[in-house]
């Protein structure tokens, strides 16, 4: 059976060294993976960043790339490391040194889906973790990287927004109690994957669309930020994450009223930081 890999929607001109990627809204499950598992169709898309592609799919309107997965997180993590295996879950796996990602279950063949819900009864082979590694994984991460040697070479930079949505609970925490909570968390991995004018222009852009944003808490960006963040290298990575109640139902996993007017208001967001990575000449030619 063919694995599920990623789509790539190109502008017809690039335009900026902006490149956004999607790598945790797909949602093609394979029939076989989807008969082995012990959750229903509904449960098991609990750990989706549903309708984030869609969300960003004005990237392409503005001369920016849109790279977006089809395997969904719980078949495959594309933002972990694919060392990350998890013992508990694949077999003839060893243990290695203490990763809390792995302990809690969400390796790069995540072990449970949200509030710690088990995916499976029993284990998995180590080649048939392979094989998604090597089915899903890869493609993704070979075409992403593609896109960013494509922005150093015609822009000089690469400028990587790596998309995703929070659950409203995970902001619970956030802030003192009685404090507005943030809208959007920005994770630069605390300036390490970005430099700090990037990081600042990328926030203002979501802060002019009247949202409120916090950087790294509760969410400081994982394998991709960690991974393409070369700030020295003039390749910038930032961990996205957008409150799914915003625009969703969380629990039936629809959009709700207000999706097509944040649709909107995200794109204004995405045109501002698209001219982030567009040179001089071509602002001029856009404005």
């Amino acid at each position: 059976m063919p694995q599920p890999t990623y789509k790539l929607k190109r502008p017809k001109v690039r335009t900026t060294s902006v490149v956004f990627a999607s790598p945790h809204s797909g949602r093609v499950y394979p029939r076989a993976f989807l008969d082995r598992i012990i959750l229903d169709e509904r449960l098991v898309r609990s750990s989706e960043d549903a309708f984030v592609e869609e969300i960003f799919a004005s990237s392409i309107e503005q001369g920016a790339p849109l790279l977006a997965a089809d395997a969904p997180r719980a078949y495959v993590d594309l933002n972990r490391a694919p060392e990350e295996l998890d013992p508990a879950l694949i077999q003839g796996v060893r243990r290695v040194a203490h990763n809390p990602r792995i302990s809690s279950g969400l390796g790069v063949i995540p072990r449970v889906v949200a509030n710690g819900r088990p995916i499976y009864s029993g284990k998995i082979t180590l080649a048939e973790a392979h094989a998604r590694i090597n089915g899903s994984w890869r493609p993704y991460h070979d075409a992403l990287q593609t896109l960013l040697d494509e922005s150093h070479r015609d822009f000089g930079e690469a400028i990587l927004i790596d998309c995703h949505s929070m659950p409203h609970e995970a902001l619970e925490n956030i802030g003192s109690p009685g404090s507005a909570r943030p809208d959007v968390v920005l994770g630069d991995r605390f300036g390490a994957a970005a430099a700090a004018p990037v990081v600042e222009q990328i926030e203002a852009a979501f802060t002019r669309a009247g949202l409120r944003v916090a950087r790294n808490m509760p969410f400081a960006g994982a394998y991709v930020a960690q991974h393409y963040g070369r700030p020295s290298r003039k390749q910038h990575a930032v961990q996205v994450e957008i409150d799914r109640s915003l625009y969703m139902n969380e629990r039936r996993i629809v959009p709700n009223a207000d999706y097509a007017a944040f649709c909107q208001l995200i794109a204004g967001v995405v045109a501002d930081i698209a001219m982030i990575g567009r040179p001089a000449d071509l602002q001029l030619a856009a404005e």
